[in-house]
């Protein structure tokens, strides 16, 4: 395993005690399914895009910054949010260009600052607009070129816009390029309502006829289309599952030995973030029983997992400074992934030119 730390600077070194592991078979899976993969730690403030070096060995590379969260992905281009802005990155290689062994070199490229509304995931919409899920204001929301956001959609059961966390809005799951099904802690309608209902109380909501498809889940995150299904982490018991749009009830298919958010598919199996449950913000969870059932311990990392069988495939696991993983993405086409960080000269110093557009000879 290469874990880069060729910058050492741009972490800070307070948060640098963090012990990093993986399945054997990793790197095989990685290069067989030809993809890479990025997955955010908000508690620590951490990008992670884990690939495959020219050697054969998982490569693991860590850029800082403070409190990122939503993370959308692909082989051009990722869209990261943090405290209080949305960042887009772009690569800057050309086709079989590499740079220190990356074949992807993500580069910071535009800012939108939306202030501190807690923005958790991010969708690409088919038209090109970014959406994401503005936590604070309990909505969904597009960037503005001129104010922090746009409201595009809010729960039924909110009654107006406020900065005051009720239902605590987390997950967005797209049907064909636009937004079809979100969740949310709780239906409340009251600041900061949704932490008196963290055992139950979870919802799925249709955004394109507001009906809620169900309020029986625990602390729900991640919710996905996949192959004409709607998936969903429920989090407070730590289950991977599907919903029945009809009934709305829950199909356990895997158990992830602890808090579930950040969730991907790729061919056959599902990539699953996992972060220990705080101490006294999620205790008293289904989980927590289920874990003492298991005898076992709660995980901070990532679990890939068959969805033919529900058993884990591979995994990536963190001990230390890196206790929670907030969401994770698949990055087809990429075998090393690597991005510029903001706290060392690298990011003044890397420097292209676009010759596509141009009309000097």
């Amino acid at each position: 395993m290469n874990i880069d730390e060729t910058a050492p600077d741009d972490t800070p070194a307070a948060q640098r005690s963090v012990e990093i592991s993986a399945s054997h078979g990793l790197s095989g899976w990685l290069r067989r399914h030809d993809v890479s993969l990025a997955f955010t730690s908000y508690q620590s403030g951490r990008l992670y895009l884990v690939g495959v070096d020219s050697q054969g060995k998982v490569s693991f590379h860590e850029r800082h910054l403070e409190r990122a969260m939503g993370l959308w992905a692909d082989s051009q281009r990722i869209l990261l949010a943090t405290e209080f802005q949305l960042w887009r990155f772009e690569n800057m290689l050309p086709p079989g260009q590499l740079r220190d062994g990356a074949d992807r070199y993500y580069v910071p490229r535009v800012a939108h600052t939306t202030g501190d509304i807690d923005a958790h995931e991010i969708e690409v919409l088919k038209d090109g607009r970014i959406l994401f899920v503005n936590t604070l204001f309990s909505c969904l929301a597009l960037l503005s070129p001129t104010h922090s956001f746009t409201p595009f959609w809010k729960p039924p059961f909110i009654s107006r816009l406020a900065a005051e966390d009720r239902c605590h809005l987390n997950g967005l799951a797209l049907e064909d390029g636009m937004p079809a099904f979100v969740t949310s802690v709780s239906r409340a309608d009251v600041v900061d309502g949704w932490r008196a209902r963290r055992a139950e109380g979870g919802c799925v909501i249709d955004v394109r006829t507001n009906r809620i498809v169900t309020d029986r889940l625990s602390m729900p995150h991640s919710p996905r289309w996949h192959e004409g299904r709607l998936w969903v982490l429920n989090s407070g018991t730590g289950y991977l599952g599907r919903i029945d749009l009809e009934t709305g009830a829950f199909e356990p298919v895997a158990f992830c030995p602890g808090f579930t958010r950040g969730l991907a598919f790729h061919d056959g199996h599902a990539v699953v973030g996992l972060s220990q449950p705080r101490d006294g913000a999620f205790r008293g969870l289904a989980l927590d029983a289920e874990l003492k059932r298991r005898d076992a311990d709660p995980w901070c990392g990532v679990q890939i997992i068959d969805l033919a069988t529900g058993d884990v495939v591979q995994w990536i696991r963190f001990s230390g400074a890196v206790t929670e993983l907030f969401a994770v993405s698949v990055i087809p086409y990429v075998r090393q992934p690597m991005a510029v960080g903001f706290l060392t000269d690298e990011i003044k110093n890397t420097i292209s030119i676009d010759v596509t557009g141009g009309s000097i000879a």
